[in-house]
């Protein structure tokens, strides 16, 4: 079966990459497990060896008869539950998923990894852990290796712990994509870094803060707050003037929120 690029489908076949998202996954007996695009299963098999049970969301009618006699053993003893939806649209507790009550396992479809990543790890019901295969860039961007922070960046570790466990070679996959990949783990999610603040507070600050990259964030503040509050704010979160967004570590921007929110209420 050929994959096909409008689904952005890049089989995995690798031995060892499955191995290192199986291990980035720290599997339990207990454990229920949602896939995002199981193709043709040879991740799923891993996850059924080791998980109490897997939700699999496929989009292709084609795949979904594949699994459905590949897997027809684990369907009918409820081990596995096959889903044929847009991953966009489903709705993980209509099938018994709950907010930190899953794990979140997958070869992501790369075209829609900023959308996966904003509904399952910032949205309402996200999973305790995840381990995705996602583009090299973007593992990099969020976990930093360039040490530039990003919009991306803070909005990933605001809710969780990220690392990039390893290299994935584009010659791994089948097609052969044009870019290499990496196994992300983001570990520890939960929203408990909106303890004093909303999200929606937070994000508006990030964003002004991030609104031109080639400005000082100084001069990014200075167009929506006084210039006395802006000093302030950074001489009590210890920033220095001429900083720029990309600089900043989470501690600051909770900091800049506690300040420019909080504090104008």
């Amino acid at each position: 079966m050929k994959a096909k690029k409008y689904f952005g489908q890049y089989f995995l076949n690798s031995s060892k990459a499955l191995e290192e998202i199986i291990s980035g996954a720290r599997l339990e007996s207990s454990d229920v497990v949602l896939e995002i695009g199981p193709g043709r299963g040879v991740l799923t098999l891993k996850l059924l060896s080791q998980a109490k049970k897997v939700v699999a969301v496929e989009k292709d009618r084609e795949l979904i008869e594949l699994l459905k006699v590949t897997f027809s053993k684990d369907i009918e003893s409820g081990k596995m539950i096959l889903v044929e939806e847009d991953i966009l649209d489903f709705v993980p507790e209509n099938f018994g998923l709950h907010a930190g009550k899953y794990k979140l396992v997958a070869n992501i479809p790369y075209y829609i990894t900023g959308e996966i990543l904003r509904k399952f790890i910032g949205g309402k019901t996200s999973p305790s852990l995840a381990v995705l295969l996602v583009q090299k860039e973007v593992a990099d961007r969020i976990t930093e290796k360039d040490l530039k922070g990003s919009i991306l960046s803070v909005s990933i570790k605001v809710y969780g712990t990220p690392e990039r466990l390893s290299l994935v070679k584009k010659g791994s996959f089948s097609p052969q994509p044009n870019v290499d990949s990496a196994v992300l783990l983001i570990d520890n999610i939960s929203k408990s870094f909106f303890n004093t603040f909303s999200e929606e507070d937070f994000f508006l600050i990030v964003k002004r803060g991030f609104s031109q990259k080639r400005k000082q964030l100084k001069n990014n503040f200075d167009e929506h707050f006084e210039e006395n509050l802006v000093s302030k704010a950074f001489s009590t979160c210890a920033i220095p003037v001429k900083a720029r967004a990309e600089e900043l570590t989470l501690k600051q921007w909770r900091c800049l929120v506690e300040q420019f929110v909080v504090r104008s209420e």
